[in-house]
């Protein structure tokens, strides 16, 4: 198959994927390959928006010392800095980007906006949204899901560092954890399986948006995702 199966999607990325093998901050190596990745959507004409994730700065539940709500704010201007880092590197190979943050400011990106994300993405521009939904105690997976209800999004695909999918429990650890290739959502809240946080499963199921799991480790899988290869784990309501 060479046609993308899907025309809007909302690609979800953790810090610590653009971390790549370092584990803290940003690999340059890293996020130029997601870069072109991401470049051979739009040439393949799919809308591209992201969220982005900020582990490989501050992990604000870790923080068990500190005001929780100080603690998830400086975790949002951890995923600015990403998404700062995404942009440059996707312009600097011709993908015209906009930063859209939830919290403003205006000097480095665009206020939140729902209809200029969406026309944004109508004239091809990948949107990158940072510093999460702009509130404390929700994670950029529920933002992940809140965004891609907001801007009618087919899907969301999940890309996972370090894993190629989902398992019944840690493959790290347990030799004989088996990988799902299909799930629904009720499954995923009922056997507790930590893809996402309930709040942003809940809001997936209660929208009937499609979840596609996969690693992104290997390069070029965000294409062949889309491209409707059989990777990862998919989940969806029946």
């Amino acid at each position: 198959m060479t046609e993308p199966i899907f025309k809007r999607i909302v690609l979800k990325l953790s810090g610590e994927a653009l971390a790549g093998d370092k584990g803290h901050g940003i690999d340059i190596d890293t996020v130029n390959r997601i870069s072109e990745e991401i470049k051979s959507l739009r040439d393949l004409g799919v809308e591209v928006a992201i969220v982005v994730g900020g582990g490989n700065f501050w992990r604000g539940r870790l923080a068990i010392d500190m005001d929780r709500t100080t603690s998830d704010y400086m975790g949002m201007l951890g995923t600015v800095i990403n998404a700062l880092a995404l942009q440059d590197a996707l312009e600097n190979i011709g993908v015209i980007t906009r930063v859209q943050t939830a919290i403003e400011m205006r000097q480095i990106a665009e206020p939140y906006i729902r209809r200029r994300a969406i026309r944004h993405l109508e004239k091809g521009r990948v949107v990158i949204f940072a510093a999460g939904s702009g509130n404390p105690y929700f994670s950029t997976d529920t933002t992940a899901a809140l965004r891609a209800a907001e801007i009618e999004a087919e899907v969301i695909l999940l890309a996972k560092k370090g894993v190629d999918g989902v398992y019944d429990s840690d493959p790290y650890i347990n030799t004989s954890a088996k990988k799902f290739d299909k799930l629904r959502y009720i499954d995923i809240l009922n056997m507790g399986l930590g893809i996402m946080d309930s709040t942003a499963t809940s809001l997936c199921m209660d929208n009937s948006i499609p979840l596609i799991v996969f690693g992104i480790d290997k390069p070029n899988n965000i294409v062949d995702v889309v491209l409707g290869k059989k990777i990862g784990t998919h989940v969806k309501e029946e």
